[in-house]
C-alpha cells in the first residue's frame, strides 16, 4: 500500500489556511500542523518543528499576524517579527533534515511592488516599493530565499487581496451595506510615521497621498483560484521564486465599489474623501493604505505556464462570495 503523502502547514489558522489545509486532505495529503499552540508542532520548539518538517512532501508557511489592524509600534513590530522569526524556525528545519520538503510555499504579498497607476507589475519587471508594508515583504521573502537548499523548490506566494468569507472583503462589505460604499479618494492628510520602514535595512516612504481620483488599482484573487494555484505549482517543477497570485486583468477602486453595492443590494454609496475615510479606518482599527495603495499585480508565470483562473470576472466574484 502507497503511503500518503504529508504536508506541512504552518500558521494556518486563518481562512486562506483553513481553506486550503481542507483542500490539501481533498487532494489525498496527509497534513501536520506548527502554531503557537500545535496541534502537531509549536512555534518555539524548534526541535518538534524539525522533527516534523523532516520527512514532509509539502511545506506550506502561512504565519504572521494579520495585517488588519493600526500600524502602531507594538502591532509594525509583531507583524514584522511574527513573519520573519517563523519562516527563519522553517529555514532551519528543512536545512537540517534528512528528507526535506521537495516543495516549500512561503506566503508573500503583492504589496511588495510599488503603488503603480502606469503598468502593471509582474515578477520580471515589477518594481518594490517603499515603506513598511513593502519592508515586512522584502524582508519575509529574503529570510525565505536566502542559503541553499538544494533538494527543496521553494516558492513565494506574492498574493494579491483575497476575496473570500474572511479578510478585506466583508469589511467592505459592511461599509456598502450602510451606504458608505462609494468611491474611496486620495489626498491630503495629516503627516504620521506608521508607514516608516522597518528591518535591517529600512526603506522611506511619503505615505499614500497619490490623488489617485478613486482609480487607483485593485489587484485581487478569489480563493477559490489560490486554492487552484497552489495545486497547480505543487505540479510544475520549472515553477520556482516569486509567483503573482491575482487576476489577469485588474480593475480599479471605483469598480469595485460599485459591484459591492450591487452585491449586497445598496441603492446609495457616498464616496469617501481621505479626511472621511481615514475617521471610518480609526473606527475600524484599520489602514487607509488596504484601499488607497495602487496595487496592479500580473500573473505573468501562472500566466506562462498554462494555468486558467476561473474567477476573473470581480463583480460575479463578489455576488458569488455574497
Amino acid at each position: 500500500m502507497n503511503e500518503r503523502p504529508r504536508a506541512v502547514v504552518a500558521g494556518g489558522s486563518g481562512f486562506i489556511g483553513t481553506a486550503l489545509i481542507a483542500d490539501l486532505r481533498r487532494r489525498g495529503y496527509d497534513v501536520d500542523r506548527i502554531g503557537r499552540s500545535g496541534p502537531d508542532a509549536r512555534w518555539g520548539d524548534q526541535a518538534e518543528i524539525n522533527a516534523l518538517v523532516d520527512g514532509a512532501d509539502l511545506l506550506v508557511n502561512l504565519a504572521g499576524k494579520s495585517v488588519g489592524c493600526r500600524y502602531h509600534d507594538r502591532n509594525r513590530n509583531e507583524i514584522y517579527r511574527s513573519r520573519i522569526e517563523t519562516t527563519l524556525a522553517l529555514h532551519r528545519a528543512v536545512g537540517r533534515a534528512a528528507q526535506p520538503p521537495r516543495l516549500w510555499l512561503n506566503a508573500s504579498t503583492g504589496t511588495i511592488y510599488r503603488h503603480a497607476m502606469d503598468r502593471p507589475q509582474t515578477e520580471a519587471a515589477g518594481e518594490l516599493g517603499g515603506g513598511f508594508s513593502v519592508d515586512v515583504a522584502r524582508n519575509w521573502e529574503r529570510v525565505f530565499s536566502h542559503g541553499d537548499l538544494p533538494r527543496t523548490r521553494r516558492v513565494a506566494l506574492r498574493m494579491a487581496i483575497v476575496l473570500g468569507d474572511d479578510g478585506a472583503l466583508p469589511m467592505l462589505r459592511t461599509a456598502a451595506r450602510f451606504g458608505l460604499g462609494g468611491p474611496e479618494y486620495d489626498g491630503w492628510w495629516l503627516p504620521h510615521r506608521r508607514y516608516r520602514g522597518i528591518g535591517p535595512h529600512p526603506t522611506t516612504s511619503r505615505g499614500v497621498d497619490h490623488h489617485t481620483g478613486g482609480r487607483q488599482r485593485f489587484s485581487w484573487i478569489h480563493i477559490d483560484d489560490v486554492l487552484a494555484a497552489v495545486e497547480f505549482i505543487d505540479t510544475r517543477a520549472d515553477l520556482e521564486g516569486p509567483v503573482n497570485l491575482a487576476v489577469p486583468a485588474t480593475s480599479d477602486n471605483t469598480t469595485l465599489m460599485a459591484g459591492l453595492r450591487r452585491a449586497v443590494g445598496a441603492r446609495v454609496g457616498l464616496p469617501a474623501p481621505r479626511w472621511l475615510l481615514e475617521i471610518g479606518m480609526l473606527v475600524l482599527r484599520q489602514e487607509s493604505e488596504l484601499v488607497l495603495k495602487s496595487r496592479w499585480v500580473a500573473p505573468e508565470k501562472l500566466l506562462a505556464a498554462g494555468f486558467e483562473f476561473r474567477h476573473t470576472d470581480l463583480e460575479a466574484a463578489l455576488r458569488d462570495l455574497a
